[in-house]
């Protein structure tokens, strides 16, 4: 009985931790979807905007709802740890909060390239814009996602 009591202990404190770990990677990732989400807020109201093209409108529209959905998934798990702290419900908090972070992460990729392609394809002309956004967007999936699922775990051996 007391070595289950102890395991449960350890169990909390590890969902704990994961939580709070979780937290303060949020505490990075949202000020620059906010950033971003009022910089595009902003957009149809400046001089600009009427000359825009089809395809940089549509690509704009895209690009505030990625950052719309990024921000839903990163709030996500704030919303849900103020509605379920009470009910010593830390493995569900833990776990679907993973997954709108990483959900979101992605929607967030996905919005920073749209708004670089944005501004490139207003700066320049031709495959420049292609080659520069694209290789963001590379650069952005190696970093965020490629590089730590690729990742061998040392723990096995070589």
């Amino acid at each position: 009985m007391i070595e289950d009591d102890d395991e449960a202990s350890r169990e909390e404190q590890k969902r704990d931790r994961q939580l709070l770990e979780l937290l303060n990677e949020l505490r990075v990732a949202l000020p620059g979807v906010q950033i971003l989400f009022a910089f595009l807020l902003t957009v149809p109201f400046s001089n600009g905007y009427t000359r825009m093209t089809g395809f940089e409108r549509n690509l704009y529209y895209v690009t505030l709802v990625a950052t719309t959905l990024s921000t839903a998934c990163l709030i996500a798990p704030s919303a849900a740890h103020r509605l379920r702290f009470h009910m010593r419900d830390r493995a569900w908090l833990v776990e679907s909060a993973n997954g709108l972070t990483i959900a979101g992460l992605v929607f967030l990729a996905i919005a920073i390239s749209g708004a670089v392609t944005l501004i490139t394809e207003i700066l320049y002309d031709g495959v420049v814009v292609w080659v520069y956004s694209i290789a963001l967007a590379v650069c952005i999936a190696s970093l965020w996602f490629a590089r730590p699922l690729l990742r061998r775990d040392e723990s096995s051996g070589p």
